[in-house]
Protein backbone atom coordinates (compact mmCIF):
# COMPACT_ATOMS: atom_id res chain seq x y z
CA UNK A 1 0.00 0.00 0.00
CA UNK A 2 1.21 3.92 -1.03
CA UNK A 3 2.61 5.60 1.99
CA UNK A 4 1.32 8.79 1.81
CA UNK A 5 3.30 12.08 0.77
CA UNK A 6 3.82 14.99 2.97
CA UNK A 7 5.06 18.36 0.82
CA UNK A 8 6.24 22.02 1.63
CA UNK A 9 5.90 24.80 -0.67
CA UNK A 10 7.29 28.22 -0.48
CA UNK A 11 5.29 30.97 -2.66
CA UNK A 12 5.23 34.58 -2.76
CA UNK A 13 3.09 36.32 0.09
CA UNK A 14 -0.22 36.46 -1.75
CA UNK A 15 0.50 33.71 -4.21
CA UNK A 16 -1.14 31.03 -1.79
CA UNK A 17 -4.79 30.36 -3.19
CA UNK A 18 -3.21 30.44 -6.67
CA UNK A 19 -0.75 27.30 -5.01
CA UNK A 20 -3.70 25.70 -3.29
CA UNK A 21 -5.84 25.70 -6.77
CA UNK A 22 -3.31 24.15 -8.85
CA UNK A 23 -2.83 21.12 -6.58
CA UNK A 24 -6.15 20.43 -5.33
CA UNK A 25 -7.30 18.61 -8.23
CA UNK A 26 -4.47 16.44 -8.18
CA UNK A 27 -5.75 15.13 -5.09
CA UNK A 28 -4.07 17.10 -2.60
CA UNK A 29 -5.17 18.48 1.05
CA UNK A 30 -4.49 21.29 2.63
CA UNK A 31 -2.65 20.75 5.92
CA UNK A 32 -0.58 24.02 7.76
CA UNK A 33 -0.16 27.70 6.06
CA UNK A 34 0.96 30.71 6.44
CA UNK A 35 1.62 33.75 4.27
CA UNK A 36 4.20 32.84 1.54
CA UNK A 37 4.23 29.13 2.44
CA UNK A 38 1.92 25.87 1.88
CA UNK A 39 2.45 22.26 3.58
CA UNK A 40 0.34 19.22 1.85
CA UNK A 41 -1.23 15.83 2.15
CA UNK A 42 -1.75 13.08 -0.27
CA UNK A 43 -2.95 9.66 0.24
CA UNK A 44 -0.71 7.95 -2.60
CA UNK A 45 3.30 8.10 -2.44
CA UNK A 46 3.48 10.90 -5.31
CA UNK A 47 6.42 13.99 -6.47
CA UNK A 48 5.50 17.11 -4.88
CA UNK A 49 4.02 19.32 -7.03
CA UNK A 50 5.61 21.45 -9.53
CA UNK A 51 3.73 24.81 -11.18
CA UNK A 52 3.77 28.47 -12.15
CA UNK A 53 3.53 29.92 -8.77
CA UNK A 54 5.58 27.15 -6.12
CA UNK A 55 8.60 28.87 -5.81
CA UNK A 56 10.46 25.60 -3.70
CA UNK A 57 8.45 22.10 -3.56
CA UNK A 58 9.74 19.57 -1.19
CA UNK A 59 9.02 16.28 0.57
CA UNK A 60 8.18 17.44 4.43
CA UNK A 61 9.64 15.56 7.02
CA UNK A 62 8.47 17.49 9.96
CA UNK A 63 8.30 20.38 11.76
CA UNK A 64 9.70 21.93 15.23
CA UNK A 65 8.63 24.63 17.13
CA UNK A 66 10.97 25.85 20.90
CA UNK A 67 12.19 28.47 22.37
CA UNK A 68 15.56 27.46 22.37
CA UNK A 69 18.08 26.95 19.20
CA UNK A 70 19.45 23.92 20.93
CA UNK A 71 15.81 22.36 21.04
CA UNK A 72 15.19 23.04 17.50
CA UNK A 73 18.23 21.11 16.40
CA UNK A 74 17.54 18.17 18.81
CA UNK A 75 14.10 17.93 17.11
CA UNK A 76 15.32 18.32 13.68
CA UNK A 77 18.34 15.65 13.93
CA UNK A 78 15.88 12.98 15.69
CA UNK A 79 13.53 13.43 12.99
CA UNK A 80 16.29 12.94 10.51
CA UNK A 81 17.40 9.48 12.70
CA UNK A 82 13.98 8.34 12.24
CA UNK A 83 13.72 8.54 8.15
CA UNK A 84 16.63 7.81 7.32
CA UNK A 85 19.23 4.85 7.75
CA UNK A 86 21.63 5.63 5.32
CA UNK A 87 24.75 8.29 6.23
CA UNK A 88 25.30 11.07 4.93
CA UNK A 89 21.59 11.03 2.79
CA UNK A 90 22.13 14.94 1.34
CA UNK A 91 24.40 16.74 -0.80
CA UNK A 92 23.41 20.03 0.38
CA UNK A 93 21.33 22.07 3.43
CA UNK A 94 19.57 24.85 2.29
CA UNK A 95 18.26 27.52 4.92
CA UNK A 96 15.90 30.03 4.31
CA UNK A 97 12.75 32.05 5.82
CA UNK A 98 9.34 32.22 4.38
CA UNK A 99 8.42 35.67 2.89
CA UNK A 100 7.69 37.73 5.58
CA UNK A 101 5.58 40.53 2.86
CA UNK A 102 4.81 41.23 -0.67
CA UNK A 103 7.81 40.93 -3.01
CA UNK A 104 8.84 44.79 -3.60
CA UNK A 105 6.92 46.23 -0.56
CA UNK A 106 8.74 48.45 1.68
CA UNK A 107 11.81 47.02 -0.73
CA UNK A 108 11.37 43.23 0.68
CA UNK A 109 13.46 40.96 -1.32
CA UNK A 110 12.89 36.68 -1.14
CA UNK A 111 15.60 34.57 -0.18
CA UNK A 112 17.86 33.98 2.92
CA UNK A 113 18.55 36.84 5.57
CA UNK A 114 20.58 37.02 8.33
CA UNK A 115 18.56 35.52 10.90
CA UNK A 116 18.46 32.16 8.53
CA UNK A 117 22.01 32.80 7.71
CA UNK A 118 22.82 32.85 11.26
CA UNK A 119 21.18 29.64 12.09
CA UNK A 120 22.37 28.17 8.95
CA UNK A 121 26.46 28.75 10.55
CA UNK A 122 24.95 27.36 13.77
CA UNK A 123 23.05 24.24 12.51
CA UNK A 124 25.43 23.27 10.04
CA UNK A 125 28.28 21.83 12.28
CA UNK A 126 25.36 19.62 13.92
CA UNK A 127 24.61 18.02 11.10
CA UNK A 128 27.96 18.01 8.43
CA UNK A 129 29.77 14.81 9.79
CA UNK A 130 26.37 12.66 9.67
CA UNK A 131 23.89 13.89 7.64
CA UNK A 132 25.29 15.88 4.75
CA UNK A 133 28.50 16.11 2.14
CA UNK A 134 28.57 19.60 1.25
CA UNK A 135 31.41 22.11 3.11
CA UNK A 136 28.94 25.05 3.90
CA UNK A 137 25.51 25.40 4.00
CA UNK A 138 23.38 27.32 1.36
CA UNK A 139 26.07 26.37 -1.60
CA UNK A 140 24.33 26.39 -5.15
CA UNK A 141 23.69 22.30 -5.83
CA UNK A 142 24.54 20.46 -9.02
CA UNK A 143 21.49 19.07 -10.63
CA UNK A 144 20.48 15.52 -9.32
CA UNK A 145 21.84 16.62 -5.44
CA UNK A 146 19.81 16.05 -2.28
CA UNK A 147 18.69 18.26 -0.89
CA UNK A 148 18.15 18.99 3.02
CA UNK A 149 15.45 21.77 3.10
CA UNK A 150 14.59 24.10 6.31
CA UNK A 151 12.04 26.72 5.96
CA UNK A 152 11.89 29.28 8.98
CA UNK A 153 8.25 30.11 9.09
CA UNK A 154 9.31 31.78 12.07
CA UNK A 155 12.76 32.13 14.04
CA UNK A 156 10.99 29.73 16.39
CA UNK A 157 9.19 27.58 14.46
CA UNK A 158 10.93 25.46 11.84
CA UNK A 159 9.56 23.25 9.00
CA UNK A 160 12.10 20.24 7.22
CA UNK A 161 12.19 18.39 4.01
CA UNK A 162 14.18 17.38 1.59
CA UNK A 163 14.15 17.67 -2.21
CA UNK A 164 16.35 16.40 -5.27
CA UNK A 165 17.66 19.45 -7.28
CA UNK A 166 17.11 19.57 -10.94
CA UNK A 167 16.06 23.07 -13.53
CA UNK A 168 18.23 25.76 -12.07
CA UNK A 169 15.87 27.61 -9.74
CA UNK A 170 15.73 24.12 -7.71
CA UNK A 171 19.67 24.76 -7.44
CA UNK A 172 19.02 27.65 -5.74
CA UNK A 173 18.63 28.20 -1.74
CA UNK A 174 15.13 29.07 -1.43
CA UNK A 175 14.57 28.95 -5.21
CA UNK A 176 16.27 32.49 -5.10
CA UNK A 177 19.23 32.90 -7.36
CA UNK A 178 22.07 33.94 -5.23
CA UNK A 179 24.05 37.03 -7.16
CA UNK A 180 27.33 38.63 -6.18
CA UNK A 181 27.37 42.59 -7.54
CA UNK A 182 30.07 44.66 -8.33
CA UNK A 183 28.33 47.79 -8.19
CA UNK A 184 24.29 48.64 -7.32
CA UNK A 185 22.26 48.14 -10.18
CA UNK A 186 19.79 50.85 -11.63
CA UNK A 187 16.79 49.03 -10.74
CA UNK A 188 15.46 45.90 -9.35
CA UNK A 189 14.85 44.71 -13.02
CA UNK A 190 17.92 43.42 -13.30
CA UNK A 191 17.94 40.55 -10.64
CA UNK A 192 14.57 39.54 -12.43
CA UNK A 193 16.73 40.19 -16.01
CA UNK A 194 19.31 37.47 -14.16
CA UNK A 195 17.27 34.98 -12.97
CA UNK A 196 15.27 34.93 -16.29
CA UNK A 197 18.17 34.62 -18.13
CA UNK A 198 19.31 31.58 -15.87
CA UNK A 199 16.34 30.20 -15.70
CA UNK A 200 15.30 29.92 -19.18
CA UNK A 201 18.69 28.12 -20.35
CA UNK A 202 18.95 30.16 -23.32
CA UNK A 203 22.48 29.50 -25.03
CA UNK A 204 23.36 33.72 -25.03
CA UNK A 205 26.86 34.67 -26.37
CA UNK A 206 28.86 37.38 -26.15
CA UNK A 207 28.21 39.69 -29.55
CA UNK A 208 24.76 39.05 -29.64
CA UNK A 209 22.31 41.49 -30.20
CA UNK A 210 19.41 41.72 -27.60
CA UNK A 211 16.62 44.12 -27.40
CA UNK A 212 14.49 45.36 -24.22
CA UNK A 213 10.89 46.11 -24.64
CA UNK A 214 10.28 48.81 -21.65
CA UNK A 215 14.16 49.46 -20.84
CA UNK A 216 14.07 52.43 -18.75
CA UNK A 217 16.04 53.02 -16.44
CA UNK A 218 17.79 50.38 -17.44
CA UNK A 219 18.23 47.52 -14.76
CA UNK A 220 17.73 44.52 -17.34
CA UNK A 221 19.84 46.18 -20.20
CA UNK A 222 23.04 46.35 -17.67
CA UNK A 223 22.88 42.49 -16.95
CA UNK A 224 22.89 42.08 -20.47
CA UNK A 225 25.60 44.25 -20.91
CA UNK A 226 27.23 42.71 -18.57
CA UNK A 227 27.27 39.16 -20.29
CA UNK A 228 28.62 40.99 -23.21
CA UNK A 229 25.64 41.57 -25.44
CA UNK A 230 25.04 44.55 -27.87
CA UNK A 231 21.52 45.62 -26.41
CA UNK A 232 19.17 48.00 -28.13
CA UNK A 233 16.80 49.61 -25.75
CA UNK A 234 13.15 50.18 -26.44
CA UNK A 235 11.26 52.69 -24.17
CA UNK A 236 10.12 56.57 -24.46
CA UNK A 237 11.47 57.68 -21.12
CA UNK A 238 15.21 58.41 -20.06
CA UNK A 239 17.89 55.67 -19.61
CA UNK A 240 20.23 55.83 -16.65
CA UNK A 241 23.65 57.48 -17.85
CA UNK A 242 25.79 54.09 -17.15
CA UNK A 243 23.42 52.32 -19.58
CA UNK A 244 23.16 55.20 -22.04
CA UNK A 245 26.80 56.29 -22.49
CA UNK A 246 27.48 52.40 -22.43
CA UNK A 247 29.03 51.65 -26.09
CA UNK A 248 27.38 48.49 -26.55
CA UNK A 249 24.00 50.19 -25.83
CA UNK A 250 21.28 52.01 -28.21
CA UNK A 251 18.46 53.56 -26.80
CA UNK A 252 15.51 54.15 -29.12
CA UNK A 253 12.73 56.48 -27.76
CA UNK A 254 9.53 55.51 -29.27
CA UNK A 255 6.92 52.60 -28.10
CA UNK A 256 7.84 49.28 -29.38
CA UNK A 257 4.27 49.17 -31.66
CA UNK A 258 5.34 52.37 -33.61
CA UNK A 259 8.76 50.96 -35.27
CA UNK A 260 9.29 49.49 -38.18
CA UNK A 261 10.25 45.52 -37.97
CA UNK A 262 13.51 46.07 -39.21
CA UNK A 263 14.36 47.74 -36.06
CA UNK A 264 14.50 44.07 -34.64
CA UNK A 265 16.56 42.19 -37.65
CA UNK A 266 19.74 40.31 -36.37
CA UNK A 267 18.99 40.31 -33.07
CA UNK A 268 18.96 36.94 -30.99
CA UNK A 269 17.03 37.51 -28.02
CA UNK A 270 14.15 39.88 -26.49
CA UNK A 271 13.07 41.19 -23.07
CA UNK A 272 9.86 42.12 -22.46
CA UNK A 273 9.23 44.21 -18.69
CA UNK A 274 6.75 47.05 -19.64
CA UNK A 275 3.66 48.70 -17.96
CA UNK A 276 1.17 48.12 -20.53
CA UNK A 277 -1.96 45.75 -20.13
CA UNK A 278 -0.60 42.07 -21.48
CA UNK A 279 -3.36 41.52 -24.09
CA UNK A 280 -1.71 44.90 -25.98
CA UNK A 281 2.02 43.57 -24.99
CA UNK A 282 1.30 40.55 -26.99
CA UNK A 283 0.23 41.78 -29.87
CA UNK A 284 3.05 44.53 -30.42
CA UNK A 285 5.26 40.97 -29.56
CA UNK A 286 2.95 39.04 -32.01
CA UNK A 287 3.60 41.77 -34.96
CA UNK A 288 7.78 41.28 -34.27
CA UNK A 289 8.04 37.15 -34.27
CA UNK A 290 5.28 36.38 -37.18
CA UNK A 291 7.13 38.92 -39.59
CA UNK A 292 9.22 37.09 -42.38
CA UNK A 293 12.22 38.85 -41.64
CA UNK A 294 12.28 37.92 -37.65
CA UNK A 295 15.44 36.52 -36.38
CA UNK A 296 14.49 36.26 -32.84
CA UNK A 297 15.29 32.93 -31.06
CA UNK A 298 14.04 33.41 -27.58
CA UNK A 299 11.68 35.67 -25.84
CA UNK A 300 11.30 36.00 -22.07
CA UNK A 301 8.46 38.07 -21.75
CA UNK A 302 6.83 39.19 -18.32
CA UNK A 303 2.76 40.00 -18.28
CA UNK A 304 1.33 41.39 -15.34
CA UNK A 305 -1.39 39.71 -13.92
CA UNK A 306 -2.95 42.85 -11.29
CA UNK A 307 -4.11 40.20 -8.81
CA UNK A 308 -3.72 36.57 -7.74
CA UNK A 309 -7.79 35.85 -8.44
CA UNK A 310 -7.07 36.72 -12.40
CA UNK A 311 -4.49 34.27 -12.86
CA UNK A 312 -6.34 32.46 -15.18
CA UNK A 313 -5.73 34.83 -17.73
CA UNK A 314 -2.37 32.92 -18.05
CA UNK A 315 -4.14 30.14 -19.78
CA UNK A 316 -5.51 32.67 -22.32
CA UNK A 317 -1.89 34.23 -22.89
CA UNK A 318 -0.54 30.77 -23.43
CA UNK A 319 -3.08 29.84 -26.73
CA UNK A 320 -1.81 33.94 -28.09
CA UNK A 321 1.76 32.63 -27.32
CA UNK A 322 1.23 29.45 -28.82
CA UNK A 323 -0.23 30.65 -32.12
CA UNK A 324 3.24 31.97 -32.78
CA UNK A 325 4.28 28.42 -33.52
CA UNK A 326 6.80 28.81 -31.03
CA UNK A 327 9.47 25.80 -30.13
CA UNK A 328 9.25 25.63 -26.50
CA UNK A 329 7.15 27.73 -23.98
CA UNK A 330 7.10 28.17 -19.78
CA UNK A 331 5.50 30.02 -17.47
CA UNK A 332 6.67 31.04 -14.47
CA UNK A 333 6.30 33.40 -11.49
CA UNK A 334 10.06 34.23 -10.93
CA UNK A 335 11.54 34.56 -7.54
CA UNK A 336 11.88 38.40 -8.23
CA UNK A 337 8.79 38.79 -9.72
CA UNK A 338 5.53 40.58 -8.26
CA UNK A 339 2.48 39.73 -9.46
CA UNK A 340 3.14 38.98 -12.76
CA UNK A 341 4.71 35.96 -14.54
CA UNK A 342 7.60 35.47 -16.97
CA UNK A 343 7.47 33.28 -20.14
CA UNK A 344 10.48 32.04 -21.59
CA UNK A 345 9.18 31.03 -25.57
CA UNK A 346 11.42 29.35 -27.80
CA UNK A 347 11.43 29.07 -31.90
CA UNK A 348 13.53 27.32 -33.74
CA UNK A 349 15.51 29.70 -36.99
Amino acid sequence: MDQPTFAMISCAVGAESAVKESVLQDGWRLAFSRPGFVTLKHEQSKEPPRGTFIRTSSRSIGSAKASSFSNLAELLIEKLSEQFDSSPPFNQLHVWPKDRAPIGRFGFEPGPDEVSNAISAEIFPRLAKKWLTCDLPNRIAESGDRVLDLVLVEPSHWFFGWHQAGDWHTRWPGGVQPITLHQEPVSRAYYKAAESITWSGFPIRRGQTAVEIGSSPGGACGRLLELGLKVIGIDPAEMDPSIAEHPQFKHIRARAGDLPRKTFRGAKWLLVDSNVAPEKTLTTIRNIVMHRDCTLEGLLVTLKIGNYTASQKISSWEQEIDSWNPSRVRVRQLSRNKVEVCFAIEFDR
